[in-house]
């Protein structure tokens, strides 16, 4: 299952607080329509007040995220560490589980 690093966590809640008001909302993690340059899944993020009726829900600290199948597939053993940049801008890296 995927897990968040603390930083991610923190980020994920942050930007969930501010976009949504809805009690259970979470971040969305989803494949979009192109491939990326390996033909693998590119995955998107957005906020979303409840996950569709296919995605998997993922709760660690509070945190929740929504993944639609290709991402759950795609993320299921890997970690998501996250970073804001001196502008504020977010960006998330998948990285592999260190065993």
């Amino acid at each position: 299952m995927l897990t968040l690093t603390d930083n991610a966590t923190a980020i994920v809640s942050t930007l969930v607080s501010r976009q949504s008001e809805a009690p259970d909302a979470g971040l969305r993690i989803h494949s979009t329509a192109t491939p990326d340059a390996e033909g693998g899944a590119r995955l998107a993020v957005l906020v979303a007040a409840d996950p569709e009726p296919q995605d998997q829900v993922v709760e660690i600290s509070g945190t929740r995220l929504f993944l639609d199948e290709t991402a759950a597939t795609a993320l299921d053993d890997k970690v998501l560490d996250a970073g804001v940049d001196d502008e504020g801008a977010v960006s998330f890296a998948v990285m592999p589980k260190v065993a």
